[in-house]
């Protein structure tokens, strides 16, 4: 069955009004950067003040909630680190459920190494029991010669997230992705697990903290490959909007279609 290219900014089939819990991803759909895009902050509020939740869904590990928390009330928006769901929360979900009382090699910040600790995970930099790869932004020769020694002696290799860049106000830099290729060429190996956008493990561990079924969450993203295919593939509604890396010319060239699109979410806020 061919499925059709929506038309912007429109809701033709009433999707908006089934839609319980929105999961937004953030820079290039609520900000860029240090600015919100415009209408973001009403667009919010709309959601509250018809009765439903939204949280804040992001691919980084390199951060924590508290950074997106302190980010946002720097912005004029106060939350609660309830509202912020990260693919390294989300690893942290899947290394509870499925190596409980494993010793992790964590290639990861500080940021995320204090939020694996809190959370009660087993850190180890001589004899693991798994590899954990995330955005590690202290990166350094001597890390990755080790993460390499122990991928290539086939531990365990999971990922927090697969993006390869990461969008900053000055352009990309080198995201997890990269790591992975660096890894590869070294060891051979690609990870056994992704746990990030869009795969299915992020959306298990939103499900579990959201009260919300499947169909009445709506995934809302500026990148057809993460976030639309999070939604498409799990469940859930996906909704491009085009104020951050996707294009339609994206959209048309695209195996992935989303439920709609909007320019930006200024313009979903009077189909509220």
């Amino acid at each position: 069955m061919t499925v059709k290219i929506p038309v912007i900014n429109h809701d033709e089939n009433g999707i908006l009004s089934q839609i319980r819990c929105f999961a937004l991803d953030m820079d290039g759909t609520i900000y860029l950067g240090e600015q919100w895009i415009d209408g973001a902050v009403e667009f919010l509020r709309k959601i509250e003040a018809s009765g439903r939740n939204y949280v804040f869904l992001t691919n980084n590990s390199s951060k924590n909630a508290e950074i997106y928390v302190d980010k946002l009330q720097k912005m004029g928006l106060e939350v609660k680190k309830d509202k912020i769901v990260t693919s390294g929360q989300a690893t942290i979900y899947y290394l509870q459920q499925y190596y409980p009382e494993a010793k992790v090699f964590l290639l990861g910040n500080s940021l995320l190494r204090e939020e694996f600790l809190q959370a009660g995970i087993s850190l180890e930099e001589e004899s693991p029991d798994i590899v954990v790869t995330a955005f590690d932004t202290s990166l350094d020769y001597k890390k990755m010669c080790k993460v390499c020694d122990y991928v290539r002696a086939g531990l365990p290799y999971v990922a927090t997230h697969p993006d390869y860049n990461c969008p900053t106000e000055t352009g990309f830099i080198p995201d997890i992705g990269a790591i992975h290729e660096f890894i590869h060429a070294s060891a051979f190996r690609y990870p056994d697990r992704i746990i990030g956008k869009p795969n299915a493990d992020i959306i298990d561990y939103l499900t579990s903290r959201v009260s919300a079924n499947r169909d009445e969450i709506a995934m809302v993203g500026d990148r057809l490959y993460t976030d639309i295919a999070a939604g498409r593939q799990n469940g859930l509604k996906s909704i491009l909007v085009l104020s951050g890396e996707a294009t339609m010319d994206d959209v048309r060239k695209s195996d992935v279609l989303p439920h709609m699109i909007f320019d930006s979410v200024k313009e979903m806020t009077a189909l509220l």
